[in-house]
């Protein structure tokens, strides 16, 4: 029977499957950051981009699948999460997406296929917008592109409250700042709050592929603007998700594999 964690309290207590060992692990200094990142396999090269607040370890149950389907999987901890460190600037999806410009370079990947999660998912589109040229495709799972995507959150399921207890242990195990959580919390929220803020002018000018996929039950992203970004991007497919939630690769990970298998495929 496949592995289901629909409340993720496995997430919790264990988190997912551990990195594969091995690979090709290094720091990339860039504006201001060391960024951790990770490199896995042989062939086309496609990066997974984990959400605000959580790591690369998150992608435990994708990269081999991955793998097992012919891809080098490359895995970045964004600036200030996991092992990669911060300095004092603000947050933004375009200082994330030159750090992942700078991994890009310094592996020497020219183009590649972005697959992103939550934040992570928003700094491939920025990326893609900016500098169209490195993106080869992108899949933007769980977020939104201007402030009227997101739902207002009238409470906390423990989904979310089994999801923060896990990035809080991980950050203290993996961070240089092990004490500073709350402080990067504050800053992602700030982040969150007040960007992006694409228009549907702006959105039209992204030329690149765009699967957009949607959680039926997602905590902070509204369908209908999941299905506006399929209106107004040039280039972009649809998919729901039944029955997962924001946290589709750790609840249901063989139903979220399949559906980026078939992205990276096509």
């Amino acid at each position: 029977m496949p592995f289901t964690d629909p409340e993720l309290a496995h997430f919790a207590a264990e988190g997912p499957t551990p990195l594969p060992a091995g690979g090709e692990q290094g720091w990339v200094e860039h504006a201001g950051a060391r960024l951790w990142y990770a490199a896995y396999g042989a062939g086309p090269a496609v990066f997974l981009l984990h959400g605000g607040l959580g790591h690369s370890g998150n992608w435990g149950y994708q990269v081999p699948a991955l793998l097992a389907g012919g891809y080098r999987v490359v895995l970045l901890d964004s600036r200030g999460h996991g092992r990669s460190t911060r300095d004092g600037q603000t947050y933004s999806y375009e200082l994330m997406g030159d750090d992942l410009a700078a991994v890009m370079d310094h592996l020497g990947i020219a183009s590649a296929k972005l697959v992103g999660w939550s934040d992570g998912a928003c700094t491939a589109l920025c990326l893609a917008d900016r500098r169209p040229q490195r993106v080869e495709a992108v899949l933007f799972f769980g977020c939104n592109m201007d402030p009227s995507g997101t739902k207002e959150l009238t409470d906390f399921p423990p989904t979310l409250q089994h999801c923060i207890q896990r990035h809080r242990q991980n950050y203290a195990a993996l961070s240089a700042t092990p004490q500073q959580f709350d402080d990067l919390m504050e800053a992602v929220n700030l982040m969150q709050a007040t960007q992006p803020n694409y228009t549907a002018q702006d959105l039209a000018r992204i030329r690149v592929p765009v699967a957009v996929v949607h959680a039926e039950h997602d905590e902070f992203i509204k369908r209908e603007h999941a299905e506006y970004l399929v209106q107004q991007l040039p280039n972009a497919s649809w998919e729901l998700l039944p029955g997962v939630s924001h946290f589709a690769p750790l609840q249901r990970p063989e139903l979220f594999n399949e559906v980026v298998l078939r992205f990276l495929a096509g």
